[in-house]
């Protein structure tokens, strides 16, 4: 019987992913250097890699990666803030007013804080969501456990009683080594990623709510 939730967030919650995957483009376009939907994938959602290396020909180093992650940020706040209506998922609200008080629930995300209150603060999630752990709550980002060890200490639940709903390679893998059965979302970004160890793989909220329906079982 499912009793509680993990949640990625970007790509999961909300339309997000895209608009950093944009927002990466942007900055090395501003060197002359394109970023494909493949390569960002392989970097970014399986690698947990940034692309500070194909700057490696402009004098970049480890010494400036801090700014350009910076001006990365920066470029990506922008556009959160310029795509603002447009971040909601259909259908996540109302799912999410649903499961709330069937199940426990929690947010654990690699995003920066900032981000993640920035995307929310237009929408009527947080209340719903139980609590958030980002990128500041972790020494080690997915696909290391970390996140989601701590978001099951937080619940009070063990693994077994709980699911993790992700939208990455990465995610998975770090969902898997904390011994959670994993929900992946697909979206045009992970479109043709291999997921074959995923719990299950869903490409609608629709799908998703009828699985969790389902894992919920008696408690709906």
């Amino acid at each position: 019987m499912l009793k509680g939730i993990l949640w990625d967030n970007d790509g999961v919650l909300v339309n997000t992913e895209h608009l950093f995957y944009e927002a990466n483009c942007r900055l090395l376009g501003e060197y002359g250097v394109g970023l494909s939907p493949q390569e960002y994938f392989d970097w970014f959602l399986q690698d947990d890699r940034g692309p500070w290396h194909r700057l490696a020909g402009f004098g970049v180093g480890e010494a400036q990666i801090p700014t350009l992650r910076a001006r990365r940020n920066r470029l990506y706040a922008q556009l959160l803030d310029e795509q603002a209506d447009s971040l909601a998922i259909p259908g996540m609200q109302e799912l999410l007013a649903r499961l709330q008080g069937r199940v426990s629930m929690g947010v654990v995300t690699s995003a920066y804080r900032t981000h993640f209150d920035q995307v929310h603060a237009r929408l009527d999630y947080r209340d719903r969501l139980g609590f958030v752990f980002s990128a500041e709550d972790c020494q080690r980002s997915k696909p290391d456990p970390e996140l989601y060890l701590k978001g099951l200490a937080r619940l009070g639940l063990s693994a077994d009683e709980c699911v993790a709903v992700e939208d990455s390679p990465r995610g998975l893998a770090a969902a898997r080594a904390a011994g959670l059965r994993c929900i992946l979302v697909r979206h045009p970004l992970t479109a043709g990623g291999d997921f074959r160890h995923a719990y299950a793989v869903v490409d609608s909220v629709a799908e998703l709510e009828a699985l969790l329906d389902e894992l919920i079982g008696d408690r709906a």
